[in-house]
């Protein structure tokens, strides 16, 4: 690494962080030791989830599980929707290949087998582990850690409903700590499903490892960007106790799963027609207008040249920024459903493996728009005397969480 490539970093790690300072409600008073504990937990955890030989073994194994699973979603995906391929002179296509019926079916799976696993102990064993190093780095409560460690895979709602006793009492920098969580993550429902999308533009990369170790190494950064913005002690506790029941048998949890992925899976599906076309109408906008100048103009160049100076901070050259720019704003204004589809359809060279990479890891979270309309009617509906409370901290988080990613993507590019 060139003496330029460690100035970019370094210059990238007090931007990020800089970026957050006037979101903050008492700048005076941030803790930096948080922002000091947050850098390097994520430098920690990246060095041991990316460069580990044992944990590159297990994901490898997880990787070759990722395939199973998604030939045995096809298998169930084609007795109910599909049909034979036909020929390439045939304009009929089989509805395998369609995106409502190729893709969103393995986020039904992928939530199904999330809900055993959890009913089974395995993930709250996890989730624990991640919950507790949180609790002792950044001193945070038991109820808030456990909500927002949950996040690495179940979703930003589900997340949430694990702690709901207690969430009448969080503090608003704790329910800001569990908003930015779940944003700044991707769950594990949908993470198999984006996967289908990018496997070609990310050829003979172990894709599950990095959407995991991109939650994981996004957790703390949630926290740490949730500090700057609400610095305060203020700390909701709990007795340990074990992770709440959620299901009562297997079967509940495979009904219950499958309910949750089948609704999510239409609301991806919904909510992408919406959006794409309203990015239509919008370009079309804004070519009419460009028309008259002899300008190519559009929402994604506008996105790019204003998410530009971000995504160099992140570690990505100037002229490749702008690209991962453009694909930073399309997740922050529409969704990573949106995002993901646009980096898997580049032209090759258009970004560098490593500009390629980090602009992945920024894009894995919910921070959008959107998300932020579902947190707060969502949490709204279990606490609906904190609706005011959600709703004053609903813009800080969504700030934090998008920045929380780009931490996370900048953290991962000292190690390619």
């Amino acid at each position: 690494m060139t003496t330029f490539n460690i100035l970019h970093i370094f210059i990238g790690f007090i931007g990020l962080v800089a970026i957050a300072i006037p979101f903050s409600n008492n700048y005076k008073i941030i803790n930096y030791r948080y922002v000091f504990y947050g850098i390097i937990s994520q430098l920690f955890l990246a060095a041991i989830l990316l460069k580990l030989p044992i944990v590159i073994n297990f994901f490898e194994l997880l990787g070759n599980g990722v395939t199973i699973l998604q030939n045995a979603t096809i298998e169930g995906a084609g007795f109910v929707f599909g049909y034979p391929p036909t020929e390439d002179t045939s304009p009929y296509r089989s509805l395998l290949e369609t995106f409502a019926f190729g893709v969103l079916p393995y986020i039904i799976v992928m939530s199904c087998i999330s809900a055993i696993l959890w009913y089974w102990g395995i993930l709250p064993f996890i989730v624990n582990i991640i919950s507790k190093g949180c609790q002792k780095l950044f001193n945070i409560g038991g109820p808030v850690g456990l909500g927002a460690a949950a996040n690495v895979f179940i979703g930003q709602v589900e997340a949430p409903l694990l702690i709901k006793p207690y969430i009448s009492k969080l503090s608003n920098k704790e329910l800001l700590i569990l908003m930015t969580a779940g944003m700044a993550t991707v769950a594990g429902s949908v993470m198999v499903a984006l996967i289908s999308i990018l496997e070609v533009q990310f050829a003979n990369v172990n894709l599950i490892q990095h959407f995991l170790t991109a939650s994981i190494l996004s957790i703390p950064a949630a926290i740490m960007y949730a500090n700057i913005m609400i610095p305060s002690n203020e700390i909701t506790d709990s007795s340990d106790e074990a992770a709440p029941k959620v299901y009562n048998s297997t079967m509940d949890a495979i009904t219950t799963g499958t309910t949750q992925g089948s609704n999510i899976a239409v609301s991806v599906g919904t909510i992408l027609i919406a959006v794409i076309a309203l990015v239509y109408i919008v370009n079309a906008f804004l070519g009419s207008i460009g028309g008259y100048f002899g300008i190519d103009l559009s929402i994604e160049l506008l996105l790019g040249y204003l998410f530009a100076p971000i995504t160099w901070l992140m570690g990505i050259p100037w002229n490749e920024a702008i690209i991962a720019g453009e694909l930073l704003g399309l997740k922050t204004t529409l969704n990573e459903f949106v995002a993901y589809p646009a980096l898997a359809n580049l032209e090759p060279g258009t970004l560098s493996d490593r500009s390629k990479l980090i602009t992945f890891y920024s894009l894995c979270g919910f921070a959008n728009f959107s998300s932020v309309g579902i947190l707060i009617s969502g949490i709204g509906a279990m606490v609906p005397e904190r609706k005011d409370d959600l709703i004053n901290v609903s813009f800080k988080a969504l700030v934090a969480a998008t920045l929380a990613s780009c931490m996370t993507g900048l953290v991962v590019g000292c190690f390619i």
